[in-house]
């Protein structure tokens, strides 16, 4: 069962995105708000959420994106995919900064949304088989939350205070220690050196001195480290595996 949500303030909207949703060969349980406060209060996890960036253009309310950010920063088991549904293709661009699985514009097409939905179906069940993989890392500074998904990260990388994560579309620089990183990630990912944190879902191979992963990047693996990556390496393979 997919549990799908939909917030949009017009009726209209909702009543079409839960037809469609419906109309796909998946179960799936829809709920609908017509508020970004109604979503708030819910207090319902779901897999899969339809999101209005319009939300309530008298400003009283939050608007879509605002309230993915509320989401995002939430201490959730499962974080959501969110498909912003949107008239103003400009917004698409802001879609990046909450993680966005997707947009669809408005008149929503009924095939884009079958390609799109299908996509997320098969990230979620994938998700479901491999929870380690449907984590998130929440960055925290003064100024910026940030909810960055484990799957996405290559490797990580201290740099003075600073570390830098190496996703799949690019790099991202904070402050923070890799000690703690270490810590919180361990289950999935391994210190190979004090300079690196690899995500052990995209080591591809290894010798005694380099990892390489699924990218072709290659990383010096410390000889102190050797043997207890290997051990580490082949736990995660067989809990991977369900042996």
């Amino acid at each position: 069962m997919i549990r799908t949500a939909i917030c949009d303030d017009e009726a209209n909207t909702r009543a079409y995105l839960s037809s469609l949703i419906q109309a796909q060969p998946y179960p799936c349980e829809t709920i609908q708000y017509a508020s970004a406060s109604d979503c708030l209060a819910g207090c319902r996890e779901f897999d899969l959420l339809f999101l209005d960036i319009e939300l309530d253009p008298s400003g009283s309310e939050l608007d879509g994106m605002a309230l993915a950010r509320k989401i995002r920063e939430r201490d959730l088991g499962t974080q959501p995919a969110i498909i912003f549904v949107t008239g103003y293709e400009q917004h698409v661009f802001d879609a990046f900064d909450v993680n966005a699985f997707q947009y669809l514009l408005k008149p929503v097409d009924e095939e884009k949304f079958v390609q799109v939905f299908a996509r997320a179906a098969e990230q979620i069940m994938d998700s479901r088989k491999n929870p380690q993989m449907s984590r998130t890392l929440t960055l925290r500074s003064a100024n910026m939350n940030k909810t960055v998904p484990l799957d996405s990260i290559y490797y990580i990388e201290s740099n003075n205070h600073k570390v830098v994560l190496h996703l799949k579309d690019g790099e991202f620089t904070y402050y923070a220690k890799i000690r703690d990183l270490e810590l919180e990630l361990q289950n999935q990912f391994f210190r190979i050196h004090k300079g690196y944190l690899v995500n052990l879902s995209y080591v591809d191979g290894y010798s005694k001195t380099e990892v390489t992963l699924t990218n072709k990047e290659k990383l010096l693996l410390s000889k102190y480290k050797y043997q207890d990556f290997v051990k580490s390496y082949l736990r995660f393979l067989k809990k991977g595996a369900g042996l």
